[in-house]
């Protein structure tokens, strides 16, 4: 039985030996610091709500105590509460560095990432006070991302995203930056990762034929649903998908009941900006508050590769919905849900990406800060929609390219 998980197979984490090198390297440089260090009052805030109520307080403990159901860890990490509050700290203040093997790109989901695999840590991720406070956390990493001092990792050691092994791996050449420049023109990782291809690398597929449905995000297919359901019980073995939790109770959700729902994700290294797939108008767009680092625990100790809590996760985490209603009234009303999770919860939405806006098919409607993360486009059950071939969920499927041919409407 494989126990990579989806944050593994998308490098987000590296496999399971690397990640606990990369957590002893956490414990060494915490034990250096000492335990007298300022906690930054996001952290802080942590602290005191875990001092201040019991079932907060029990769970914490608990999920550091409890072995986690799914993951072989060789050793145990984390060894108490005040411990892991000053490495949640530590991380805050650091960016994702390079590596060709073991990198780590969501250093808060590898920290957390024994505790959310035990029955306790299933129950703490799900608490609305934790997942408030871990909001004003995310909130903090995402200052210190958009600074100028996050640019330390822009560098060409090897560990640095300069490196020329980096840039082989995101194929820095198909995006705009300034080689000339000491930081290529970036003024801070968020502004880095968020990078624009350059023109004419991304073609929109069909731009004449308004049949054609193009790719909104640069992901891997990883499920097809047809039929779906109004409300369904999203939480139980293989997560079929639930229409009203989904796109969080629309006021037009009863225009998707037994339609379909195609979902796929994103990888460590993909491009993390977001494109309409359909000419339209916008009808509705909003970011969807949710859980941050909630996972399927019925999927449990029998959990197989590919990633397991996705189709939950849709249904739980904080996410961007957008309605388009497409020109084509063959396809009609569509929903575009772009889903943030684990600290992959920074869901921007482009300020112009309001209800009455007309788009056209490929113009951008936002990205994802700090990380990356899964994509889901609901259609009407009306719509006879070809799913291209590259887009079908398969073993070994690759990323297809945003803007790309996704489907096709037949008329």
């Amino acid at each position: 039985m494989s126990t990579q998980d989806h944050k593994q197979r998308a490098g987000w984490l590296p496999e399971q030996d690397d990640l606990e090198s990369w957590l002893q390297r956490l414990e060494e440089k915490d034990r250096d610091r000492g335990s007298d260090a300022a906690l930054h009052p996001a952290v802080e805030r942590l602290r005191q709500l875990v001092e201040s109520d019991p079932t907060v307080r029990m769970y914490m403990t608990r999920m550091i105590e409890q072995e986690p159901l799914a993951k072989p860890y060789n050793r145990r990490h984390l060894h108490s509460v005040d411990q892991l509050l000053r490495l949640i700290n530590q991380v805050i203040t650091t960016a994702p560095e390079f590596s060709e093997d073991s990198m780590v790109m969501t250093p808060l989901a590898g920290l957390l990432d024994w505790t959310m695999g035990t029955s306790a840590g299933f129950a703490f991720y799900r608490d609305p006070r934790v997942n408030e406070v871990l909001k004003d956390i995310f909130n903090a990493w995402c200052e210190y991302l958009d600074s100028t001092d996050s640019l330390s990792v822009l560098n060409d050691s090897p560990a640095g995203w300069k490196s020329d092994t980096a840039q082989e791996a995101v194929g820095m050449d198909q995006f705009v930056h300034d080689p000339a420049h000491e930081h290529w023109g970036f003024t801070s990782w968020n502004d880095f990762f968020t990078r624009h291809f350059a023109e004419g690398r991304r073609p929109v597929a069909g731009p004449e034929d308004d049949r054609v449905i193009a790719s909104v995000c640069e992901s891997t297919p990883y499920k097809l649903s047809t039929g779906v359901r109004r409300c369904d019980e999203f939480w139980v073995k293989e997560q079929p998908y639930s229409l009203e939790d989904l796109l969080a109770h629309d006021q037009d959700v009863d225009e998707f009941v037994g339609g379909t729902v195609y979902q796929a994700f994103l990888s460590a290294t993909n491009y993390h900006r977001w494109h309409s797939p359909v000419s339209g108008t916008v009808r509705r767009a909003f970011v969807q508050p949710g859980t941050y680092f909630s996972e399927a625990d019925t999927e449990g100790e029998k959990s197989l590769e590919p990633p397991e809590s996705q189709g939950y996760l849709a249904h739980m985490a904080t996410r961007a919905i957008i309605l388009i209603d497409a020109d084509n009234p063959a396809i009609g009303l569509i929903a575009v849900v772009l889903v943030g999770m684990n600290e992959v919860s920074s869901c921007v939405i482009d300020p112009h990406i309001t209800a009455g806006h007309h788009l056209e098919k490929g113009e951008e409607l936002g990205y994802f800060q700090y990380g990356g993360s899964t994509e889901c486009i609901v259609f009407r059950p009306d719509v006879n929609e070809g799913i291209a071939l590259q887009a079908v969920p398969r073993s070994g499927a690759v990323a297809v390219k945003v803007r790309s041919h996704l489907a096709t409407a037949v008329r």
